[in-house]
C-alpha cells in the first residue's frame, strides 16, 4: 500500500491507499523537530487500529512545504517501512 504524506505548516496528513482506494487518513500537528522514531510510534498504533501494520506499507510519497520536516519523514520511510520515498517539496 502507498502511504502519502502531506506536511504543511499546520498539520502533517498521512493517507494510506490500496490502489485507488483510500484505506485510512490521519493528521498530526506539524512539528519539524518530531523524529522518525516519534512518528512511527504514533503511526503504528493508528495502523493497528485499522487492522494493518508497518509491513503493509510498500511505498511512500512525501509532499511538503516544511523543509525541516522532510528529513525526519524520510527517516521514517527508510528506517521503518524499508522504502526510499518519492519526495516533492522544498529542500
Amino acid at each position: 500500500m502507498l502511504l502519502a504524506i502531506d506536511a504543511g505548516n499546520t498539520n502533517v496528513v498521512f493517507a494510506l491507499f490500496d490502489g485507488d482506494e483510500l484505506k485510512a487518513r490521519w493528521r498530526i500537528a506539524t512539528d519539524p523537530r518530531r523524529t522518525g522514531d516519534e512518528y512511527v510510534v504514533w503511526l503504528r498504533q493508528l495502523l493497528e487500529l485499522n487492522g494493518l501494520g508497518v509491513d503493509d506499507v510498500t511505498a511512500v510519497i512525501i509532499g511538503t512545504v516544511v523543509p525541516r520536516a522532510l528529513h525526519n519523514l524520510t527517516v521514517l520511510s527508510e528506517k521503518y517501512f524499508g522504502v526510499t520515498p518519492i519526495a516533492a517539496g522544498q529542500r
